[in-house]
């Protein structure tokens, strides 16, 4: 096959593999937003908004670009779409990529030609490995939302694929305009997300493997490549990243301070004056001929011109955009959003361990305040006691009591005691026991095994040691059942769970394959594909230290590597065919492409088999129920109302239903979470959409970013006091307490608050139905507990916005307002879907809502909030739908609570109506009766259910519905009895429910049942002696 031909069938193979892909990934997109950070990107991105940080801008116009072709209600699938696209085109780029490194193992004849059977295995090694990766699970996560990992990945994958084109091309004329893309598109990155910056240590390798294609390096040279390529990495991330824009805040602060011109004028103009400087210097270079110095300055031009977009940020801060997070509107406060200094610092070579004594120093910032920036007391600057520090600090996070108690299993009550801290310090192996098992085996290794051998479930399980969740299983009986045991009779939402996937460990053979076949053939060709595999993987994992308990898994952070792992599952097919033509003993060339056509359609197999796996979990075509929520959360709340919200889930959707499809934009969203930041409190005092900013009178001085960050109570009247009173106090500058430090702070002077109640505004603005007037006081106290010392920042914003509520306008909280504690609990009615601050007492039960609008209720669940995605049999749904409609907000428990109110006013039939309601729109085809392995309250709501049909007359279907929980439960206690020793209390909740469940039924008359469940029971704990 001559070169031409070659090139044709290459590229051919290159599209067919990118069609493949890219049809899986639109097939299965999602068609709105998802649950986490999607609905934030998505609303950020159609709008050009400010997400959170770092920022995202360079994924931001690209997501507006595809937007622009559709209407707000097609955004969101336009978005996701872009990044199926996005995800094809990096299995493109990863095809191209495998081909590069099968041709060094494959050899060409004497006159640079394939032979057919050496081209089709060249071509199916592309083809196999860039399929692998494409159906792998968490690529394929990523592909089908609107997340940054797609862009991210076809970025990494871009950049790789350039330096190949370098490194064919280098010694051709103009072969270095690929260094220079490469730089560009390095700087375009940092805009979406920085993990591309880990490839430049295999880019290095590259040029000097180039520059020495035919010789040989010393250690000592390869030493020092490898700092070389960790100081260009280094320069980037530690030098042009945080500097560049600490140079433009400081001439800014000239500018603004001295000058007396608008902020970010000194940025703009150090801006202008670098690129200046550096097309100058261009010129320079250039015309003095010198190569390497126009190359190089050429490259940090490219990547200043790529970073400088995020001067986007500022612009779109500065137009006070809805979503405007950390309002980095002005270069000292895009310094701390690029630096994410929200989420604090974490330890990485040398540092503390998670119970050291420490300092905090003084800090100051600058602030833009009044047209100038001031300097502001920051938080403070934790200075850790060098007795609590050690080297690779793996156990470092105290912030959590929950934390503490899983590293101390890992120290056996051993380490070093440390003096001024109760906890011992881990010794140096017990710091690396915990590494190697929590943060390489459960938080990497583990997800590995999920895309090359084969995954358990999709259940969230945020430790290691529980054998039902989240670990990886391959199909392969002994050794699944080695691991884990012989699950097979374990309840349908484990055993059938559409998560879990079986590959036998042939993707993991296959790459195996392809290490030892490489390393043999091309020892440099292996040394760059593992850099790239190390510094994707187990890199991220030394760099992020994550501690225990995450919140969700990360598996998205580590595709990169797993990207590198499937070019040795690709050469798995040039490995298998050179050792079959090693056996051909020179037969006919028909032969030798029989064999490697026979290779390649054998090991395609391969992907093949994970398409057909994952496919199912993977299809979120028919999801529609993280928006539906959102909207109903909105929806729960009265016209040009306040909606306390707390986390991600139950903010980013709506904000995206807001600003995309323009759900109830006169909602003021009020995110907790975000509450304890000045930004965030800035944004409630200015219009947003349709709403009205919210009446808030303390001043930018007293919740500046380090500032009141908690606020003393200093009760000394116990007595009730007006909390507009306490509030003025607050604000009073010469109205402090000092604390033994000799520092003077603001504080509360009273716990018991007293808001005056305007009647007529309840009335007028739906507050409370005009039959309750009669029940609405003059004015009602909130009491904060004695126990409680201090408020926090979002706890302040609370009472400064009560202080001048005159009730025009609802406010409905999320989970009981959650950590908000200053009595607002004993003032909040059942709405639904949140709860609304009225000015009636109420005290909630968990089986009783207390004081509710029973029509109210019945109308917004008739006519307002809608289950139609929830009800749908045609998706999957994952552990996240099952936390949410199951735990976090029990969408039968819902149903109950209306129908328990319907039965407060004596309607049975309306009570019936809303029990069958829930069977319809929370049916048991999606959301199984029992889950009791999950650790949600399920299965109380489902008892609940039964009992509240009994009492509204409705016998049969109390009955019916107990008979198939029983069976259920039944299944379950089976299982967990044989697990007995991992499943103790799984055990006795299912019997539990069980017996509570024959009693209630025994209590109505159904003893023929109720009996049935005992003896079925007891027949199962029978022994034979």
């Amino acid at each position: 096959m001559d070169n031409k031909k070659f090139t044709f069938w290459n590229r051919l193979s290159a599209v067919a593999v990118f069609v493949i892909a890219a049809i899986t990934y639109l097939m299965t997109i999602e068609p709105t937003a998802s649950f986490w950070d999607c609905g934030e990107f998505i609303a950020s991105s159609y709008k050009l908004e400010v997400g959170h940080p770092p920022g995202n801008p360079v994924f931001q116009l690209f997501a507006r670009f595809f937007t622009m072709f559709f209407d707000n209600m097609h955004a969101a699938v336009a978005v996701n779409a872009m990044n199926g696209i996005c995800s094809a085109l990096t299995i493109f780029f990863l095809y191209l990529t495998i081909v590069f490194f099968a041709k060094r193992v494959v050899k060409p004849a004497e006159d640079g030609t394939y032979s057919v059977a050496k081209a089709i295995a060249i071509f199916g090694s592309g083809a196999v490995g860039a399929l692998a990766y494409c159906f792998s699970d968490t690529f394929w996560f990523s592909a089908v939302e609107g997340e940054v990992y797609a862009m991210s990945s076809l970025f990494t994958a871009l950049v790789f694929w350039a330096m190949i084109k370098w490194y064919e091309q280098a010694d051709t004329p103009y072969a270095n305009r690929w260094i220079v893309l490469i730089s560009f598109l390095m700087g375009l990155s940092i805009g979406i997300h920085l993990l591309n910056l880990l490839a430049i240590p295999a880019l290095v390798f590259m040029f000097y493997y180039k520059q020495r294609e035919n010789g040989h390096y010393s250690l000592w040279e390869y030493l020092k490549i490898f700092l070389v390529s960790v100081v260009i990495l280094a320069v980037i991330l530690f030098g042009v990243i945080p500097y560049l824009p600490k140079f433009a805040a400081y001439f800014d602060l000239f500018f603004v301070n001295k000058l007396g011109l608008p902020f970010n004028s000194g940025a703009a103009f150090f801006m202008v004056a670098l690129l200046g400087l550096c097309f100058w210097g261009l010129f320079r270079t250039m015309n003095k001929q010198k190569v390497f110095e126009t190359t190089v300055l050429l490259c940090f031009t490219t990547i200043v011109i790529g970073f400088s977009l995020f001067s986007i940020v500022i612009i779109r801060s500065s137009a006070k955009t809805p979503t405007n997070e950390y309002q980095p509107d002005n270069p000292f406060t895009l310094i701390r959003y690029l630096s994410r200094e929200q989420y604090g610092s974490t330890p990485l070579i040398y540092g503390q361990y998670f119970d050291a004594p420490y300092d905090i120093e003084r800090t100051t910032y600058w602030a833009p305040m009044d047209g100038k920036y001031i300097k502001a007391d920051g938080p403070g600057d934790i200075k850790y006691d060098a007795s609590g520090k050690m080297l690779f600090p793996r156990m470092w996070n105290g912030s959590d009591s929950k934390y503490i108690k899983f590293y101390q299993s890992y120290m056996n009550d051993g380490g070093v005691k440390v003096a001024g801290a109760k906890h011992k310090k881990p010794t140096f192996f017990q710091n690396l026991a915990f590494f190697f098992d929590y943060q390489m085996n459960w938080m990497y290794w583990r997800y590995f095994m999920w895309n090359f051998a084969g995954r358990q479930n999709d259940i969230h399980s945020p430790s290691p040691g529980d054998i039902f969740a989240g670990n990886w299983e391959s199909g392969i009986d002994f050794i699944d059942h080695w691991r884990l045991g012989d699950q097979s009779a374990a309840p349908d939402y484990l055993k059938e769970n559409k998560s879990k996937n079986h590959y036998y460990m042939l993707p993991l053979l296959l790459g195996i394959i392809g290490i030892f076949f490489q390393f043999a053939r091309d020892k440099r060709g292996s040394w760059l594909t593992f850099l790239m595999f190390f510094m994707t993987g187990i890199a991220v994992v030394i760099y992020l230290n994550q501690p225990p308990y995450q919140v969700r898994e990360r598996d998205y952070a580590y595709a990169g590597s797993f990207y590198s792992f499937s070019i040795w599952i690709g050469l798995a097919v040039a490995a298998v065919y050179s050792w079959i033509k090693e056996h051909l003993d020179g037969k006919s060339g028909k032969v030798e492409v029989v064999a490697a056509s026979m290779v390649t359609v054998a090991l395609l197999g391969v992907p093949t088999l994970m398409a057909a796996e994952n496919w199912d979990d993977h299809d979120r075509s028919n999801r529609y129920t993280a928006v539906e929520m959102a909207k109903n959360y909105l929806n729960s709340v009265g016209q040009n109302g306040i909606l306390v919200t707390h986390g991600d889930n139950d903010t980013f959707p709506l904000w995206y239903a807001q600003e995309v499809e323009n759900v109830r934009p006169d909602v003021r969203i009020c995110n907790t979470s975000l509450l304890g930041t000045d930004w965030h409190i800035d944004q409630m005092k200015y219009a947003v959409n349709e709403s009205a900013p919210l009446d808030l009178t303390v001043g930018p001085k007293q919740y500046l970013y380090g500032t009141n960050e908690y606020v003393y109570i200093y009760d000394s009247r116990d007595a009730a006091i007006l909390l507009s009173d306490v509030m003025r106090v607050f604000k009073h500058p010469d109205a402090k307490v000092p604390l033994t430090s000799g520092r003077n702070v603001d504080y509360i002077m009273s716990r018991k608050l007293v808001i005056p109640v305007n009647k007529e505004n309840v009335i007028k603005y739906g507050i409370l139905d005009q039959k309750y007037e009669d029940q609405i006081p003059e004015y009602i106290m909130l009491t904060i507990p004695e126990e409680k010392e201090y408020l926090t920042k979002p706890e302040i914003f609370m009472l400064d916005l009560l202080s001048n509520y005159e009730w025009d306008r609802p406010i409905n909280l999320l989970s009981m307002g959650g950590d908000i504690n200053i009595g607002l609990k004993e003032y909040l009615m059942y709405d639904g879907f949140s709860y609304r601050f009225v000015p009636i007492r109420n005290r909630m039960k968990s089986t009783d809502i207390g004081f509710a609008d029973p029509e109210d209720l019945y109308y917004k669940m008739k006519n307002v909030y809608s289950w139609d995605a929830l009800k749908r049999d045609d998706y999957f749904v994952d552990y996240q739908n099952f936390y949410t409609f199951c735990g976090v907000l029990s969408q039968r428990l819902l149903f109950v609570n209306v129908a328990k109110e319907m039965l407060k006013i004596g309607d049975k039939e309306r009570a019936v109506e809303m029990l069958d309601m829930c069977q319809e729109c929370v049916p048991e085809y999606n959301f199984p009766l029992d889950i009791t392995y999950l650790g949600f309250s399920n299965e109380y709501m489902v008892v609940d259910l039964i009992e509240t049909y009994y009492d509204a007359g409705a016998p049969e279907k109390a009955l019916a519905l107990a008979e198939r929980f029983a069976d259920q439960l039944f299944d379950s206690v089976y299982f967990f009895l044989e697990y007995y020793d991992f499943a103790k209390k799984e055990f006795e909740n299912c019997y539990n429910n069980l017996q509570y469940l024959s009693d209630l039924t025994e209590h109505h008359g159904d003893k023929e049942f109720a009996e049935g469940i005992r003896n079925r029971f007891n027949s199962m704990l029978d022994v034979e002696e």
